[in-house]
């Protein structure tokens, strides 16, 4: 059997985790076998490197590989057994995230990234990403006093306007998996705009 695998993407504070438990839903009435996932996590080897990452003080580099070390482990024990086993799993962010993040936000060279995906993934990816745009000062509003922010989230507009921007390449390179949602909307507008995608993927 082969699953199904969808992303979900978007700066801090743009939407997507409160969309991904709709999502869930709406396959789940539909019969899916549905599992949810994040990254950075997703294993307890990977979610121990998120805490580290989120947490410490570090280097872009050192970011960047504690990422995909971490995302590996999460390919090879969750997502293609996952998929193996005819699921659909639905991931709270993958790699699309670091060449948004430390490739647009820090600046590190594509070249490298590409290579640790093609490394790490060894072709595992998703067949749709629901990317959730929102300009970086709207996430901010909706970040601040919703809980502590971590060391990413600590950083300027500038760092998140990089890291839409690094999105907004990604999309262009891959239209026909990269869906932009507009997430400036109500929780209602977004997610009829996610419906909509959904069901024109996967008609009944």
């Amino acid at each position: 059997m082969t699953g199904r695998f969808i992303s979900f993407e978007g700066i801090d504070g743009a939407g997507k985790s409160t969309h991904i438990r709709a999502v869930a839903d709406w396959f789940r009435a539909r019969g899916a076998d549905v599992q949810l996932s994040r990254e950075p996590g997703g294993t307890p080897l990977a979610e121990t490197l998120r805490d580290i990452v989120l947490k410490e003080p570090m280097g872009s580099l050192t970011e960047l590989l504690l990422m995909f070390a971490g995302r590996r482990d999460h390919v090879e024990t969750v997502i293609k057994p996952a998929l193996a086993a005819g699921k659909t799993l639905l991931c709270d962010r993958f790699t699309d995230a670091s060449f948004a993040y430390q490739g647009g936000g820090r600046g590190l060279p594509l070249a490298v990234l590409e290579t640790l995906a093609d490394w790490v993934q060894e072709g595992t990816e998703p067949e749709l990403t629901l990317w959730f745009d929102l300009p970086a000062a709207q996430a901010a509003a909706r970040r601040a006093g919703a809980r502590e922010a971590d060391r990413i989230e600590q950083q300027d507009l500038d760092f998140f306007e990089r890291v839409r921007a690094g999105y907004a390449a990604r999309a262009a390179k891959a239209p026909g998996r990269i869906v932009r949602v507009d997430a400036s909307g109500t929780v209602e507008q977004v997610g009829a705009q996610v419906l909509a995608v959904l069901s024109e993927r996967y008609p009944c």
